[in-house]
């Protein structure tokens, strides 16, 4: 099993994470969890961002991850929240860029894990 640490920011850094935003979100990444053969350690929302800590096979490259959790969520947060369409001007949930590092189950894990527990605002947790 892999460990990524995954950015995705909301398209233009616009500011749209906010608790309803953020539950729906929680809910589709466990839809993908279900589906998928990714687990969702920790999910971090800011502003206009959100961190995930994502566990995942070595069959599963971290681009394939990276478009399937970018392109499912985007998919369903638009049905779920209309009036995310006007805040974004359009149909993208996402800027096309991300950031995306493994991260190592010694020591790295717990460190990711609490930047994103403190850094962000409102935050999903495994345990929880």
């Amino acid at each position: 099993m892999l460990l990524y640490h995954l950015v995705c920011p909301a398209k233009y850094r616009k500011v749209i994470f906010d608790e309803e935003i953020d539950a729906s979100l929680v809910e589709i990444c466990s839809e993908i969890s279900i589906r998928y053969e990714i687990e969702f350690i920790e999910i971090g929302t800011d502003l206009d961002h959100v961190h995930f800590l994502i566990q995942s096979v070595p069959t599963n490259s971290p681009q394939a991850i990276v478009q399937l959790v970018k392109s499912i969520t985007a998919k369903e947060m638009f049905p779920r929240h209309p009036d995310l369409r006007k805040k974004l001007w359009g149909s993208k949930f996402w800027t096309s860029g991300y950031f995306i590092n493994t991260v190592g189950a010694s020591g790295n894990e717990k460190a990711i894990a609490k930047y994103v527990k403190k850094k962000n605002i409102r935050k999903f947790t495994k345990n929880n």
